[in-house]
């Protein structure tokens, strides 16, 4: 309801933070529920029995506190997420307010709805049956585990220690990529000849290409486009051409092969460069930098011939350099010219003025409007030039016959200089500032470790005049960007976090034991990443986040439960109190844990198909750091809190 009242639909990244969320929805209400159910059965065996009422109404209040503060807790991790800027805030926005939407509305619930629904179902509930088989099962078996790892403290802390701290050394190693390969079966082959190659040629050469590609037997269409329509916003000549690739179905190893394969064939092509991409991803690279490609470097100055030059120098730079691919200099220099350069004497001795030149000029190659043809409600423009065939060579150009004021004709040749020249068919602009760009693809390599990479080099072997500078763009700097950004927020969001803990735990030993356990959740996540072939992406890291969340809230209940148990239940800290706090948690926590398991599970197992290529990753990150966190929240928290935490009645002004 509140999604709609934003304007923001059900889509795969709001279905995503649903699917996060509902462990932590359920959660909720286990914890209370559970909670009610445990005070009521010990309500039912003392001599004097409270009402059923007082009974529930003190078990919600008990949690009540704990519960509260880890939602608003969770909420903050998320905060950074919805300061995300570009692209990445774009898709990951919605995700963060579902999210927070649904855990904020499952607080509700669990604070109002929850006791009354107990108050009216669990009046008949025969609290005098034995505890489930299973989950006395569980409850021994996790006694049994407790003890053995307190007996072992020193080695299990080391050896956790060690664990979390090649864990977090592992994450530098590990490849990037603000955008995972996107498992697409439509491409966009990008041909580029000499500029001022004619249109017959271009398309004599893409039907060569085009059947290369259709030998493939995975090539199920090809369609060729060449230049630009005639009100289009691209500025591409006769020389570009783009080639519309369509293949039969495959698993996304079959697709990264069938890539491969593709260049391979393009390899027999000289004279002309491609650029290969999905569409999806193509269109998100021109959406960050105005560009199809995840590296753009942008050279701003005044003179254009150095500017070509400088583009060369770092084009070839790029050439050499490992992983990089499609290198393309976006308005390069060879588009052929005439040039007519009018003498002034000759023009004065012949009575010839310069106006008179330039219209006949003008009107002999380029046309000139001398009139209208009207057809029903149509109006063509009729347009007057000379024919194509009496204008291919030099020698008829300087025979373009010129009226002077005596009404005598001259040939053109006699009043100007005419030569071939060379020049550009399109001066790029940005900020009305001169511009040459070159981009580049990165294949089987980390992006941002490649940018960073060559960013130096280009800074350091390539000298710049006074007055030309670079600029960097491209998805390998939206990456950096958005990480960085999601960086700072996360450090001020921590800092918001560990001010809100501070009021909740009272001291500082306490604050840490819940801080602590967020390393835990990093050991399955850098895990599964590893695996799974140690890509990072921005999913990946949105993964962390979440994770992290989780396994605080887990953390402050387990804490909060010693607490409550040491004032409110009068029991000494020691081995006991430890063991018994774990085990009333240990049913809540592994259902929280089961729960979003089983909610991110079929996005896990489908991470490697399309339209999964950015929440899969994030779902195996949360689904292995899970797996860790729980296990290490339950075996080494209680641990730790024995060895360091303080844990000491409190008197009743402290409590209320």
């Amino acid at each position: 309801t509140v999604l709609e009242k934003f304007g923001i639909s059900l889509n795969t990244m709001t279905l995503g933070g649903l699917a996060i969320a509902i462990g932590e929805v359920v959660d909720d209400a286990v914890i209370d529920v559970e909670n009610i159910i445990r005070r009521l059965r010990q309500n039912k065996g003392l001599q004097h029995p409270k009402p059923m009422f007082l009974v529930i109404l003190d078990a919600s209040i008990e949690v009540r506190s704990a519960v509260v503060y880890a939602t608003f807790a969770v909420a903050l991790v998320f905060v950074p997420i919805l300061t995300m800027s570009g692209i990445a805030g774009k898709l990951f926005s919605p995700l963060g307010i579902s999210y927070i939407l649904s855990i904020m509305a499952s607080l509700l619930v669990a604070l109002t709805v929850t006791p009354a629904l107990s108050f009216i179902l669990l009046g008949k509930y025969d609290f005098n049956r034995k505890e489930p088989v299973l989950q006395k099962w569980i409850k021994e078996k996790y006694h049994r585990v407790i003890l053995l790892v307190e007996n072992s403290s020193k080695t299990v802390m080391i050896s956790v220690a060690l664990i979390s701290l090649v864990s977090i050394a592992m994450i530098p190693f590990f490849s990037g990529s603000f955008i995972p390969e996107l498992k697409e079966r439509h491409f966009i082959l990008h041909m580029t000849a000499l500029p001022g190659t004619s249109l017959n040629e271009s398309l004599r050469i893409g039907k060569k290409v085009d059947l290369a590609l259709l030998n493939l037997p995975f090539v199920k269409s090809v369609d060729q486009r060449v230049g630009r329509a005639e009100l289009g916003d691209d500025f591409l000549g006769t020389h570009d051409s783009e080639i519309d690739l369509n293949l039969i179905p495959m698993n996304g190893s079959e697709a990264e092969s069938a890539q491969e394969k593709i260049r391979n064939v393009l390899k027999n092509f000289a004279g002309v460069s491609f650029v290969l991409n999905t569409v999806l991803k193509e269109r998100i690279e021109e959406t960050l930098s105005g560009y199809t490609a995840p590296i753009v470097i942008n050279i701003f100055g005044n003179d254009l011939d150095m500017l070509d030059k400088k583009a060369e120098e770092v084009s070839s730079l790029l050439k050499k350099t490992h992983n990089a691919e499609d290198v393309k200099i976006q308005s390069p220099q060879g588009m052929p010219e005439l040039l007519i350069h009018l003498n002034k004497n000759a023009m004065k001795k012949w009575g010839i003025n310069t106006i008179d030149a330039l219209n006949a000029i003008q009107t002999a190659y380029e046309g000139k409007v001398v009139g209208q043809i009207f057809n029903k409600n149509r109006v063509f423009n009729l347009t007057v030039k000379l024919e194509p065939k009496i204008k291919n060579s030099i020698s008829q150009v300087s025979s373009l016959p010129i009226k002077n004021s005596d009404g005598n004709y001259i040939l053109l040749g006699q009043i100007a200089g005419i030569y071939e020249s060379t020049g550009r068919y399109v001066i790029l602009h940005e900020g009305a500032r001169r511009v040459q760009t070159i981009t580049a693809n990165v294949l089987g390599g980390n992006v941002n470790l490649f940018f960073n990479k060559i960013k130096k080099e280009i800074l350091t072997n390539i000298n710049l005049p006074q007055g030309f500078y670079f600029s960097f763009s491209g998805s390998a700097v939206e990456q950096s960007r958005s990480s960085k950004n999601l960086i700072i927020y996360s450090i001020i969001s921590l800092i918001g976090i560990i001010l809100l803990l501070s009021v909740v735990m009272k001291n500082y030993q306490n604050l840490i034991l819940v801080l602590i356990n967020l390393p835990f959740a990093l050991v399955g996540g850098v895990l599964v990443i590893f695996l799974s072939g140690g890509l990072f992406s921005m999913g990946s890291l949105i993964g962390f986040v979440t994770l992290f969340g989780i396994t605080l809230r887990n953390s402050i209940m387990l804490i909060s439960h010693y607490e409550h148990l040491i004032n409110f239940e009068g029991m000494t800290w020691g081995l006991d109190t430890a063991i018994r706090g774990a085990s009333e948690r240990l049913v809540p926590i592994l259902m929280t844990a089961l729960v979003t398991g089983l909610g991110l599970l079929p996005l896990a197992i489908g991470s490697g198909s399309a339209g999964r290529e950015i929440e899969g990753p994030m779902a195996l990150v949360i689904l292995g750091g899970l797996a860790s966190s729980t296990a290490l929240n339950l075996l080494v928290l209680p641990t730790l809190s024995l060895k360091f935490g303080k844990f000491v009645k409190k008197g009743v002004d402290e409590m209320f």
